[in-house]
């Protein structure tokens, strides 16, 4: 069985993503990593050409006119899929502020290894943490998607789709396996000031220059406090994230008993919590 990595990434440095520590935490499990580095400035590409023999870079432009629902993140994963080797049976995909626990690593291997041949299955889909202000707290209301797909079979009919959160084939849905992994989420954690670059960025990809002015003031810092609901974290980091970890120079306090949802989304969560269903929840793959 061959297995490839994928990903993209621009402006890492600059941006302060922890796409290092996101490709560290799959190599054990790829015999390549594709990565598609787009024109950035700063050193990102020196950084990814650091991480070992098994990477490959494709370099590319990306194109900023694609605003539309994040289109250019969809375009970009397509280049890096597109480039995997032809005799990949499976394809894991991380983004560039994700990471897999390292101790998934055997169950992720073995479920590639029980459906490679198994034409039902199209990909393999993970559970999600969402890591939010720090590296102790989980965003845990609506807001955010408990699963998605990450490795996917080596089909070139199967597209990034929309803003490249997850996949279709032939714009359907794929057919899914759950792994049981988790992938940790660590978009919302970094420095207040990289948060609100990071986000005048992303926010490029979906909006015109003029929503950007009006929406946020880039030179202030990201006021992490501005959320609905949060939970402490209970378990461990991979141990690619511990260095990251242990250099963390700002702080975040905020009481997770107190939640500012109104009455119909604290219904919505009290049902949720109490019986792990999420009413009207948005799945973009199909469980088989």
């Amino acid at each position: 069985m061959f297995v490839s990595g994928f990903t993209f990434i621009r402006n890492a440095v600059k941006l302060d993503y922890p796409v290092k520590e996101a490709i560290l935490s799959v190599l054990p499990l790829v015999d390549e990593m594709v990565v598609a580095v787009g024109l950035s400035e700063d050193t990102t590409r020196d950084l990814i050409l650091s991480l070992g023999p098994k990477i490959r870079i494709i370099d590319t432009v990306w194109d900023d006119s694609l605003r539309e629902g994040g289109k250019v993140l969809a375009s970009e994963t397509n280049k890096a899929f597109d480039a995997v080797d032809k005799d990949a049976d499976w394809c894991v995909y991380i983004q560039g502020d994700e990471c897999i626990h390292e101790k998934h690593h055997g169950e992720i291997l073995a479920a590639m290894d029980k459906y490679a041949n198994d034409d039902r299955v199209d990909g393999l889909l993970f559970n999600y943490s969402h890591f939010y202000g720090s590296y102790d707290y989980l965003g845990d209301s609506r807001t955010w998607y408990r699963k998605e797909i990450r490795v996917i079979k080596n089909d070139k009919e199967i597209r990034s789709y929309r803003d490249a959160q997850g996949f279709r084939k032939n714009n359907r849905k794929l057919n899914v396996k759950a792994t049981g992994a988790e992938m940790y989420h660590y978009g919302w954690v970094r420095h207040p000031k990289y948060q609100m670059a990071k986000l005048v960025e992303a926010n490029k990809l979906w909006h015109d220059d003029d929503y950007i002015a009006k929406k946020f003031n880039s030179e202030e810092d990201f006021d992490y406090s501005e959320i609905d609901s949060i939970r402490p974290f209970e378990g461990t980091h991979p141990k690619v994230m511990h260095s990251r970890i242990s250099e963390i120079n700002w702080s975040f306090d905020k009481d997770p008993s107190v939640k500012s949802f109104g009455p119909k989304l604290r219904f919505l969560y009290l049902v949720e919590k109490l019986t792990g269903w999420r009413i009207g929840e948005y799945k973009n793959y199909k469980l088989i």
